[in-house]
């Protein structure tokens, strides 16, 4: 058994729109789905969200044709455990595939005011299981994330 692979990473990205439409992107579970969950070469099977302190957030997939693990169900639970309205947002969250765990990671967004837009900051402090995805594929993948957001506020 390989050890746990601790890491700590921030994406930060800038948006032209203000900080509350930003924010509302997370906050609202039918704007968070479409850019979050909707989408990426994946079937979206369950998407819940209960947006408060203490509020959960749910979502399964059944992983793409063309990845390495086709029709294996990737899910993704966790928790809200801060909510600053249009400022913060803390959530604790544990991924799985297949059922085996993943990882388990501590996730910090800020948003701040930019100019006319916002600067997003998002801190993710994980730790890595066995056949995990590792912190650059992580980080990757909340980059893709990031751009679906920008996406969607565009649209």
């Amino acid at each position: 058994m390989a050890d746990a692979l601790h890491d700590t990473f921030t994406v930060e990205r800038r948006y032209p729109q203000p900080r509350a439409r930003v924010f509302a992107a997370f906050a609202e579970p039918t704007k968070k789905r479409r850019w979050y969950a909707e989408g990426g070469g994946h079937e979206l099977d369950v998407f819940e969200m209960d947006f408060r302190v203490g509020g959960t957030q749910r979502s399964v997939y059944r992983m793409g044709a063309s990845t390495p693990f086709p029709g294996a169900p990737l899910a993704s639970e966790g928790a809200f455990h801060d909510i600053v309205d249009g400022r913060r947002i803390v959530e604790a969250a544990h991924m799985s595939l297949d059922g085996a765990p993943m990882s388990v990671s501590l996730l910090t967004f800020e948003f701040h005011d930019d100019g006319d837009g916002t600067r997003l900051v998002c801190v993710h402090q994980g730790v890595f299981f066995e056949n995990a995805d590792g912190p650059k594929m992580r980080r990757g993948g909340w980059e893709v994330l990031f751009e679906r957001l920008a996406q969607a506020l565009n649209g």
